[in-house]
């Protein structure tokens, strides 16, 4: 009897602390990872108001600092780098992890010398736009109450 209530007690504390978070697909679109597979500069960062407003990206820098950045993307393992060497801007490197699933999502986490796993903080964004030579994330905000979206234009290194 004692275990029975034990076993009940332990399944409500573990769906009362239920994540309330979006639930993010994890099935995998190998495809489109496949065809990001490679190293991609990105050539512009546009949204609604950038003239006036400052958007912080990945909670790092202004996103504007993303400009020229290089990133490599690794499709058979997940894995990639980006470094941020904007003019005016602190100069920033980082591994990531990532991965695009069945809805268009691309999941990535920045991994600042720890392991994936240990980083319990991603970002989801919207995949677009894809291309031989181009594609664009798109992360969609909030700004001033409304619904903003910022993206990211990445062209292929040759």
């Amino acid at each position: 009897m004692r275990k029975i209530i034990v076993l009940l007690v332990f399944s409500v504390f573990v769906f009362g602390c239920k994540s309330t978070s979006s639930p993010v697909t994890t099935k995998l679109d190998n495809k489109t990872e496949v065809a990001l597979k490679g190293n991609w500069n990105v050539t512009g960062v546009t949204y609604p108001g950038s003239e006036y407003i400052k958007v912080t990206s990945f909670d790092l820098v202004d996103s504007k600092c993303f400009v020229g950045s290089s990133w490599k993307f690794v499709s058979n393992n997940n894995k990639g780098h980006f470094d941020l060497t904007g003019s005016g801007c602190t100069d920033y490197s980082s591994d990531i992890t990532w991965y695009i699933n069945k809805d268009g999502q691309f999941v990535m986490k920045i991994l600042n010398a720890a392991k994936a796993k240990n980083v319990n903080q991603g970002y989801v964004l919207k995949v677009a736009n894809i291309s031989e030579s181009s594609f664009q994330l798109i992360d969609h905000i909030n700004v001033g109450g409304k619904p903003t979206d910022v993206v990211y234009q990445f062209q292929r290194i040759n």
